[in-house]
């Protein structure tokens, strides 16, 4: 798998990064993309300096053209593509009714939007190469039920469930995968940031929504990025080639479908 490339979105921090060091000790070469490029560059570099091989660019998922504009940057650099991991979103915390137009807009773009611009332009260089490929894309439990003041968030990833179904229907006379991973509570920024925004509308103290939402795993403990990287990691082998049109949980026990 040396000659591998993928490229993984939103592999600034949390759940991408933990996917972009495990296709490195996979044995891809990686491409990072993300809003900071100082981000995904840090992480590349970590990974160049512990025997990886990785470059970072600088990419919005919500520019149509810059999902395009990367995908042809990492082929030239690197040569071809065979993986892309949609792995970029972003989260809010509201009540339904009281979700703004902004953050509505930002939720679709990114989440939405951003994930059919992924398979776009995934799935036009892997046509234009005339090779197989793998997409894989970032849904949730809260893309299997809806979650409380994650209402818009919670329809992003109902979403893309339904979009990485349908692009495993129309890909599949290209020898093209499309799956989705749906991790539970990740211990990342991101949830950080919902367990705060959470306690102020429920007027409670930081890490309690946290708190309560941990009690609910069967196994235990939170979810660490490395424990959805293993999932991606498999889907983006040549184990996984027989499975498309999936949404996998990956939550240590919570949501049993």
């Amino acid at each position: 798998m040396t000659e591998k490339v993928a490229l993984i979105t939103g592999a600034g921090q949390g759940i991408g990064e933990g996917i972009a060091r495990q296709l490195a000790n996979d044995g891809f070469q990686v491409a990072l993309s993300g809003r900071h490029l100082d981000k995904v560059q840090k992480v590349a570099d970590s990974i160049n300096e512990n025997g990886g091989k990785a470059i970072a660019l600088k990419t919005d998922v919500s520019v149509r053209d810059e999902v395009f504009a990367g995908v042809k940057e990492v082929a030239d650099k690197l040569g071809h593509l065979d993986v892309y991991v949609n792995n970029a979103g972003i989260a809010h915390v509201a009540q339904l009714c009281n979700t703004d137009q902004a953050h509505i807009d930002s939720l679709m773009d990114i989440n939405v939007k951003g994930t059919i611009y992924g398979i776009q332009a995934a799935a036009e260089q892997f046509k234009k190469q005339g090779t197989p490929g793998k997409i894989i894309n970032a849904s949730s439990i809260a893309g299997h039920e809806g979650f409380e003041l994650l209402g818009v968030y919670s329809a992003t990833k109902f979403a893309i469930r339904g979009l990485t179904q349908a692009a495993a229907k129309e890909l599949a006379k290209d020898k093209i995968t499309v799956n989705a991973y749906c991790p539970g509570i990740v211990l990342t920024p991101m949830w950080d940031q919902i367990d705060e925004e959470m306690g102020q509308i429920h007027n409670v103290p930081k890490g309690e929504s946290l708190k309560q939402y941990l009690a609910g795993i069967a196994l235990g403990r939170g979810e660490e990025p490395s424990d959805v990287a293993n999932l991606v990691s498999f889907l983006a082998s040549d184990k996984a080639d027989y499975i498309t049109g999936q949404a996998i949980m990956v939550d240590g026990g919570i949501k049993y479908v």
